[in-house]
């Protein structure tokens, strides 16, 4: 939980990322929708700025920690969902930690890959996370008044910004705001069906 200069509530990450992801179990074929888990919202925080944010290895744990639960319950196939970019390496780290360990077959999605990046400062999509969110949100972003002092926040080297310039109206948002939604949970929904038809780990392919 941060604040991402795009005017909108501390739990922007979550409201994307579960959104996106009802709309793409929707999408699956009924055979291939995955069960969820609730978010893990106490995720690795990478400045003091961050939110109700835990270190390193409590992130690594509670990750391990979630992944064994439903290992227990017989499922072996896991993929990790992921919308911090602040926690893109340490799901990957976790996730091979699982499979060498559990011998857990680990998919992990993150979203930027899904076109959506709350980065800083490589990010191209902010607007349109911030035309997604007052979509969904039903409200529109604060106004920033561009005095760096209030609005930007730095994450190590990395300093988060104000958008430049007027965001979309409400109605507009909504409009394309669908549009970023459907293309995106799209997306998704292909992700997860290709990591459910993956072969077992050992499994040995073969040509159809």
């Amino acid at each position: 939980m941060a604040d991402w200069g795009l005017g909108h509530a501390l739990d922007s990450e979550e409201t994307v990322l579960t959104h996106l992801l009802r709309e793409a179990c929707r999408n699956a074929p009924q055979a291939r929708k995955p069960l969820v888990v609730p978010p893990l919202r106490f995720a690795f925080g990478a400045d003091r700025s961050c939110a109700f944010a835990v270190d390193q290895p409590a992130a690594h744990a509670l990750i391990a920690e979630v992944a064994v639960s439903v290992a227990a319950s017989g499922f072996r196939r896991i993929a990790i969902l992921n919308s911090s970019p602040w926690n893109e390496e340490l799901c990957s780290a976790a996730a091979r930690d699982l499979r060498v360990s559990r011998g857990l077959q680990m998919f992990q999605i993150n979203l930027s890959a899904l076109g959506l990046d709350f980065h800083p400062t490589r990010s191209g999509s902010r607007r349109e996370l911030q035309t997604l969110l007052t979509a969904l949100t039903g409200s529109e972003p604060e106004d920033f008044d561009g005095s760096p002092q209030n609005h930007s926040a730095c994450w190590g080297e990395e300093q988060v910004t104000a958008l430049p310039g007027p965001a979309l109206a409400l109605d507009q948002a909504r409009v394309q705001g669908a549009a970023l939604l459907a293309n995106a949970a799209a997306h998704l929904a292909r992700l997860l069906c290709d990591a459910a038809d993956r072969p077992p780990l050992g499994a040995t392919a073969t040509s159809p």
